[in-house]
């Protein structure tokens, strides 16, 4: 496995590589790996020939108030899951690497990324947009694998994607979970015992308004009255926002006619999670 940590040299070898007439896969990360990220590996690994995953813990998507410092870290840790799911190439830059000094270009999506987390976290998404922009032209990848879990995360890239005529295939890959249910994040490593049974309402809180709109129930405010009511369960649990908004769009609405998603943003204690859940069509 092949480590490098210079922006222009990753440029070079991505070059050869496509010059080789070798598809590239790319999965970007800020590290501390789960089982949820070596999927998305695995997954890129079925579509390309040669993966290549991006370790950075990007500063631009942190608020000043933000755990970036905190962000858990141990590359080493990293570097042996990678190994093991057979990923060929680590992007492990450096943050003066990615933003030199004078560094003052940045990518915007408008509208759905305003939505949700764009709500508590104003900057976050210019953050994700331009990182990621950045890491499109250093690694130069057929196809990229984001996780779902992270939902406007994906709905951002895939705009952005399309709006700026990207060459790249965007490929959304379903959430992991621990056994409990837990959606897989590097920040459950935050958790206390006691918070850690409160998270789990998240996921309870998602299969009883999946359950009720299987049932027939297709009106947003019901289903939302529901979720609140099983979060509510916990007094550990600070909703940050929970909504059903259009899948595309990520506008809100009121009645599930099309794809739509339910997102939720938590607080249990200083630790943030999120989650979501797509309505299709009942089966």
């Amino acid at each position: 496995m092949k480590i490098i940590r210079d922006p222009v040299e990753m440029q070079q070898y991505s070059d050869a590589l496509r010059h080789q007439g070798t598809r590239i896969g790319f999965v970007p990360t800020m590290g501390y790996l789960h089982e949820g990220h070596l999927s998305l590996v695995t997954e890129a690994g079925k579509r390309t020939d040669h993966v290549v995953v991006s370790i950075f813990v990007n500063p631009t998507q942190f608020s000043p108030s933000e755990d970036l410092e905190a962000y858990p870290r141990d590359f080493a840790r990293d570097e042996t899951l990678l190994e093991g799911v057979g990923t060929d190439s680590v992007f492990y830059p450096t943050k003066d690497a990615m933003y030199a000094g004078g560094y003052q270009t940045y990518v915007t999506v408008e509208n759905i990324s305003q939505n949700l987390c764009g709500v508590s976290r104003p900057t976050h998404f210019r953050g994700v947009a331009t990182v990621v922009t950045k890491l499109f032209n250093i690694v130069k990848p057929h196809v990229a694998v984001f996780g779902q879990k992270d939902f406007q995360q994906l709905v951002v890239i895939q705009r952005m994607v399309k709006d700026l005529n990207f060459d790249i295939e965007i490929i959304g890959h379903p959430t992991v979970r621990e056994q409990d249910g837990l959606a897989m994040s590097s920040r459950n490593t935050y958790l206390g015992p006691e918070e850690r049974t409160s998270a789990l309402l998240i996921k309870k809180a998602l299969d009883r308004t999946r359950d009720l709109y299987v049932e027939g129930n297709n009106k947003a405010p019901v289903l939302l009255q529901k979720a609140k009511e099983v979060l509510e369960g916990s007094p550990r649990i600070k909703i940050d926002y929970l909504k059903i908004c259009d899948a595309h769009t990520l506008e809100e609405i009121e009645e599930i006619r099309g794809e739509a998603v339910m997102a939720v943003a938590v607080f249990i204690g200083k630790t943030r999670l999120i989650d979501n859940y797509v309505f299709r069509n009942p089966s």
